[in-house]
């Protein structure tokens, strides 16, 4: 499922490498580990920005739809997404110890930018049958910090087949909100700095 883009060995994130955030932990106790998502790194670049590139296969995670690990960027950084191929649904939570204060889900597609908030924790979601490539323009000075996920198994809300469902590892959820992503990238991504 690699592809090769000229010149990047894509950066592997493995099943065994989302143990933590998982939902379904009774299916995961049998399942072989397998390719999630690749991200390639540094694809280009503008100034201090950095342009990635993600693929996300489209397996399902037992009970669970194929999501990124999840994080949150150090030192109050933002990032820019874009959808270049399939859907998503991007989940984004601000947290303090085990309450979380705001909730969000932003649903994508192929032409659509989302703008990853500073000191949110957030992941995508692959809730289709085909893959989803991505592309995002962050700073090369933000560093990814996995720890919270990890301590309350993912983030307060799953994707499954049956919906939606909280994740009882967290004190306070508020409801789910929904939101609109752009339909253009802004001009200036200084706000990314």
């Amino acid at each position: 499922m690699e592809i090769k883009i000229k010149g990047k060995k894509p950066e592997i994130r493995f099943l065994y490498d989302m143990k933590k955030v998982l939902y379904d932990q009774k299916w995961l106790k049998k399942a072989l580990n397998f390719p999630v998502y690749y991200i390639y790194r540094g694809v280009k670049k503008r100034g201090e920005l950095r342009y990635d590139i993600t693929i996300i296969l489209h397996k399902v995670l037992g009970q669970e739809f194929l999501k990124t690990k999840g994080h949150k960027h150090q030192k109050k950084f933002g990032e820019l997404l874009e959808v270049l191929e399939g859907k998503a649904l991007y989940l984004f939570q601000k947290s303090r110890n085990k309450e979380v204060t705001d909730c969000y889900v932003i649903k994508a597609e192929k032409g659509d930018y989302i703008i990853v908030p500073a000191n949110y924790h957030h992941l995508t979601i692959n809730p289709s049958k085909k893959k989803l490539i991505m592309g995002n323009w962050i700073s090369e000075k933000s560093r990814n910090v996995y720890d919270f996920f990890e301590r309350l198994q993912g983030a307060c809300y799953y994707y499954t087949k049956s919906g939606w469902i909280k994740n009882r590892n967290y004190k306070k959820i508020p409801k789910l909100r929904f939101k609109k992503p752009l339909k253009k990238m802004p001009k200036n991504l200084d706000f990314l700095k």
